[in-house]
């Protein structure tokens, strides 16, 4: 859904979620800023979009300062815990996830949780940039969390997707399954747990409240969370890796990220436009990423992650801008206490932890593809924009901001256009309608599929934009249900 207006708005946001969406936009209306809507809108997007957003997960945000000029990273990711406490393989255990066309196994349980980032992150950016009370920035969260959501067909199919997570233990049923199945397309779901926490939250710091000794609770059986790992946890400030592409300055998430890295490399060996262009480039940098030498080799010798993700962009009249990705992994099919939310079971993925249950390097911030940005046009306008998409989030914010950048395409058509990745030697292309001859292409990727019709695989970037002078536009991807609102 794209968005645009010429009448002295406010401000735009774009996100993953019509009522994400509105969340923040009801922070604009009431005088806040864009970091008050990103604020919002991640509290809402734990309530309507539980199997990319939660509490127990973390993430990055990309901040602009309307008066300073300045363009500040947040690193608020899940960071590896401590200490290996012994006997933790019996809180480690294998479900199989069923897409479909293929199934996929992930690993749960109290022993695959990082140390969490998500709640620190909200102090951070509040303190970064918010003016409004988090009273009010999770009051649109808290209603919707406990009067109930209208369930959309995206949100249940990424459930059934992942069905045994949500399943897996009985708080797990009691929360997701209520009624003895995951909740239908429109049908109402509840959450009056996460409204409970959110009003704690607002009350209080997070590690003074109950949520810091229910999540100890939970990571009795087996987990490797202690107290020391929440209490240590920090949120870190970045300088953005920026460079120059045409005549616009693209600010991309800094390491021990990798996504910016690998979207900086591929931009920089782009060559001419089109899809053959792009494919080259994109292979050349996924290369990059399998040898691992060079700049990269510093930033991928870190575990990295990079499973389900949600995306928030916001900008003002002010000049202030906000653009943040979120994820909590799968999550590990345990609730915390009576609060509503799963933790993440990032230390469950294979890339961090090939071998076993405690395969993993201590007390690190994990690497993750997520990569929030900024672009500075030459023109004066600013555009917020990033995407989930596991290890398509590289690719299509590659391709969105080669588009902008080099092709100077409008923010609708950049994000609308359709999509590749290259990975392994294999190219997926979306090919949807009567398009131009890929012939050419295909020959040089003999080991490809083509998509007949655009797909949430290639990702869902959702931006926005501002000229500096009142006009404002947005867009949501339609490939993952996305929204855009412009505040009036």
């Amino acid at each position: 859904m794209a968005a645009s207006s010429r009448d002295t708005p406010k401000g735009s946001i774009a996100a993953g979620h019509q009522l994400t969406a509105e969340a923040g936009a009801q922070m604009l209306r009431d005088g806040g800023n864009a970091v008050d809507a990103a604020i919002a809108a991640l509290a809402m997007s734990c309530v309507c979009e539980p199997v990319l957003a939660s509490p127990g997960g973390g993430g990055f945000a990309m901040i602009r300062s309307g008066e300073t000029g300045k363009t500040t990273l947040l690193d608020f990711f899940p960071q590896t815990p401590r200490q290996k406490r012994s006997g933790s393989s019996e809180g480690f255990h294998s479900i199989t996830a069923d897409f479909g066309s293929a199934t996929q196994v992930f690993h749960i349980g109290p022993a695959t949780v990082a140390t969490p980032g998500f709640l620190a992150g909200l102090s951070a950016l509040h303190r970064q940039g918010g003016t409004l009370p988090f009273a009010d920035l999770f009051s649109p969260a808290i209603e919707a969390a406990r009067a109930g959501h209208i369930v959309t067909r995206y949100q249940h199919y990424l459930s059934t997707v992942v069905r045994p997570i949500l399943t897996a233990t009985e708080a797990a049923r009691t929360l997701y399954a209520p009624a003895g199945d995951l909740p239908a397309a429109g049908s109402l779901f509840r959450n009056p747990g996460l409204a409970e926490m959110y009003e704690e939250l607002a009350r209080k710091d997070w590690l003074r409240t109950g949520i810091a000794g229910q999540i100890l609770k939970e990571q009795e059986a087996g987990g490797h969370l202690t107290r020391a790992d929440l209490e240590n946890y920090r949120v870190e400030p970045r300088e953005p890796l920026s460079l120059r592409l045409g005549a616009a300055t693209v600010h991309l998430n800094a390491p021990p990220a990798a996504g910016g890295v690998l979207i900086r490399y591929a931009l920089q060996l782009l060559e001419g436009s089109g899809r053959t262009a792009f494919a080259g480039a994109l292979e050349a940098a996924d290369r990059a990423r399998l040898a691992a030498r060079g700049d990269l080799q510093a930033l991928l010798d870190r575990p990295m992650r990079q499973q389900g993700t949600t995306h928030i962009s916001t900008i003002d009249a002010e000049g202030n801008a906000c653009s943040v990705t979120v994820s909590n992994g799968t999550g590990n099919g345990e609730i915390v206490g009576s609060y509503g939310f799963m933790l993440n079971n990032i230390l469950g993925e294979e890339d961090v932890n090939p071998h076993g249950s405690a395969d993993w390097p201590a007390d690190q911030r994990l690497a993750s593809m997520m990569c929030p940005a900024l672009i500075d046009m030459p023109d004066g306008r600013l555009i917020a924009l990033g995407s989930g998409g596991s290890s398509r989030i590289r690719s299509a914010v590659f391709q969105v901001v080669a588009r902008l950048c080099l092709e100077e395409a409008p923010l609708e058509d950049a994000v609308r256009a359709s999509r590749l990745h290259v990975e392994n030697g294999h190219l997926d292309l979306e090919l949807p309608g009567a398009e131009a001859d890929v012939g050419p292409l295909t020959d040089l990727f003999p080991d490809h599929r083509i998509w007949p019709e655009k797909n949430m695989f290639f990702g869902g970037v959702h931006a926005v934009s501002t000229d500096g002078h009142g006009t404002f536009s947005g867009i949501g991807d339609s490939r993952r249900e996305g929204a855009a609102v412009i505040v009036e």
